[in-house]
Order: structure tokens, then C-alpha cells, then sequence
């Protein structure tokens, strides 16, 4: 009998590992596991959270109860990442990954980003580890049986976070600073092997030189990019930095040295930037140029009589354009006559 009570509590002690050890085994959740991630700019936010379902539930002011801290999600922390610093609803937030929490009321909600991003859920929650409280006024919207996050507007420099769940939509408003996050990564990955070669600090400059921005920084970065192959396209970004910091005479002495240097497309493109700000003369000069250079190519001449068709120049716009017509391949020649017609009525 003492065998047999032994063996009874020792197969028992057994069952009852393996029914508590089973307890840890990972089985599907109510509340399912999800993630959305959008990239604006050169930002990415990612979210990952887990979302319940209202299974015709009472939600706001209900199951999640107002002026109560909320873990906007289920099971562990909502988190939100950001790759690179932001503005949320105006205020400025680092770069890095936060846990999420919101206070709901009946009209203006709370959102919190908290240092603490691996508590489960809200419970845990300390004012002590918040980076972060703006606040938004939720909207209503159509219904939304699981809680979801999405970004329902995308812009170049901005986006919309929206929480939608039940009939409810909270959005929450993020701002990134494009030109700062651009040039922060050109500058980076100017460290690794594109700084060896003449285009990457080409482009950092023209980028500055387009956006009217950082013009001293980008004059020192164009400087790097003909220290390493001196051509056309680095010296016209040049020219037009010297021009944008008031030293027209500099700027011109470097495109007249740049343009014997271009190709036919680079004069070319230069010509229709010039026609573009309306400065005909200067566009019809560079096209001339383009002519002597490459006199066998039709299509410098049908720039030359762009040029001066913009001008108003019919005389010369309709013997350009002939030139251009007879030598032009057969795809272009309706294009060319339909040209030709409007200036001889």
C-alpha cells in the first residue's frame, strides 16, 4: 500500500508539473497582435500593439473608463517608434521608441509617450517616465469592430496617427523637419564610400542649392565635389550658390566655364532652366552654343526654336524648327509641323 501511495503522489507531482509548465506554452490571444509602419520622408513610425474587439461592448466611457490612464491596445505596451526626431501636435520628440497611453474624456483626450515601453499595458504606468503629453479632440467616424492604427493622411513632411475603434477616431498630429532629416542622412552616409566620389557632395549641394537652404555648408560641400572630378554639373551647382549669396560675377565666370564642359543633354537642360525663368536670351545663347557643338543633332535645333518661339521670335522660331523638321526622325515631325503651322497662320 505504501508502494502504491507513493507511486500515486509521485505520478501526481508529475501531472501537475506539466499542467503548471503548460501554462507558458504560447496559444493564440483574444486580443490579436498587429503592427502598422509608414514612412514620411526619410522618417519611419512604426506602431505595434495588439488589438481587441468591441463584440458589442459598451467601450468609451465604459470598458475603457474616462480620466483613467488607458494602454490604447491590449496585453503589453502599445509602443510607437520614430527613426529620426518629430513634432507631435507641435511639440518636439526625439528620435526612439516609446510606450503609448492615452487619457480619454468625453471631449479632449490626453496622449502620453512614456520612456517605459516594456510594462504590460498601463498597469505599471508612472508620471515619473513621461517624455511627452499633448492632446487632440477624437472625432467620430465609421465603426470599427478591432481597434486599429492607421495613417490616414501622408504628406512630404507630415502624417496622421488615428486610433479607430467602436465609432470612435482619435488622431494624433506628426510634423518632421524634411530638409533637417535629409541632410542629416546625405551627411551620414557621406561618411561611408559615397564620400570617395564627386556626385554624392554634388548632391548634398544642388539640394541645398534647390531649396535655398544651408548655401555656406553646401558652398564647402560642392568645393569637395570638384576637388574630385571638376565637370559640368558641379560647377553649375556652384555657380548657383555664388549667385544665391551675392556673388553674381563669380557665378558667371563659372558657368562660362562650365558650359563647354557639358554634353549635349546637360547645355541642353540648362537652356530649358533658364527658358523656364523666363530668361529667353540667356536660354537662346546656351542653345546657339549647343548648336556649334552638335550641329548633326536635330534636337538642339528644335531648341534653339523653342527659344526663340517663348521670345516671340517668329522669323527665327520658324527657320530653327524647319531645320529641326527636316532632320528630325518621323516620330517627331507631326509634333514639329503642328508647330510650324501655328506660327504661319
Amino acid at each position: 500500500m505504501k508502494k502504491s501511495a507513493l507511486s500515486i503522489a509521485f505520478v501526481s507531482f508529475f501531472l501537475w508539473q506539466g499542467a503548471s509548465a503548460q501554462q507558458n506554452l504560447t496559444t493564440p490571444r483574444s486580443s490579436q497582435a498587429a503592427s502598422v509602419s509608414q514612412r514620411i520622408g526619410l522618417t519611419d513610425i512604426t506602431v505595434n500593439y495588439s488589438s481587441p474587439l468591441v463584440r458589442g461592448r459598451h467601450i468609451f466611457g465604459a470598458l475603457v473608463p474616462y480620466d483613467q490612464v488607458w494602454r490604447c491596445g491590449a496585453n503589453e505596451n502599445t509602443t510607437v517608434s520614430f527613426s529620426t526626431d518629430v513634432k507631435v501636435e507641435g511639440k518636439d520628440l526625439k528620435a526612439g521608441t516609446y510606450g503609448l497611453h492615452m487619457i480619454p474624456t468625453a471631449n479632449e483626450w490626453t496622449i502620453i509617450f512614456s520612456s517605459d515601453h516594456n510594462a504590460w499595458g498601463s498597469f505599471a504606468y508612472t508620471k515619473d517616465h513621461d517624455v511627452l503629453r499633448v492632446t487632440t479632440k477624437p472625432v467620430e467616424t465609421e465603426f470599427h469592430e478591432c481597434l486599429t492604427y492607421e495613417f490616414p493622411v501622408r504628406e512630404a513632411d507630415k502624417t496622421v496617427l488615428s486610433l479607430k475603434w467602436d465609432k470612435l477616431e482619435v488622431p494624433i498630429h506628426i510634423e518632421i523637419d524634411l530638409h533637417t532629416t535629409i541632410l542629416n542622412q546625405m551627411q551620414t552616409e557621406l561618411t561611408g564610400l559615397p564620400q570617395f566620389s564627386w556626385q554624392g557632395w554634388n548632391q548634398i549641394a544642388s539640394y541645398c542649392a534647390v531649396n535655398k537652404i544651408r548655401q555656406q555648408d553646401a558652398l564647402g560641400w560642392v568645393d569637395q565635389s570638384i576637388g574630385l572630378t571638376k565637370n559640368f554639373t558641379n560647377l553649375m551647382t556652384k555657380s548657383m550658390l555664388l549667385e544665391q549669396t551675392g556673388k553674381p560675377e563669380e557665378a558667371k565666370k563659372l558657368k562660362d566655364e562650365a558650359l563647354p564642359m557639358g554634353t549635349e543633354t546637360e547645355v541642353n537642360q540648362y537652356g530649358n532652366q533658364l527658358m523656364g525663368l523666363k530668361k529667353f536670351d540667356d536660354a537662346i545663347t546656351v542653345f546657339a552654343m549647343n548648336t556649334k557643338k552638335h550641329p548633326e543633332s536635330w534636337n538642339v535645333w528644335d531648341s534653339l526654336a523653342d527659344g526663340y518661339d517663348n521670345k516671340g521670335d517668329k522669323a527665327n522660331a520658324i527657320k530653327y524648327y524647319k531645320k529641326a523638321h527636316d532632320m528630325a526622325p518621323d516620330n517627331q515631325k507631326p509634333r514639329i509641323k503642328s508647330i510650324l503651322d501655328r506660327l504661319q497662320q
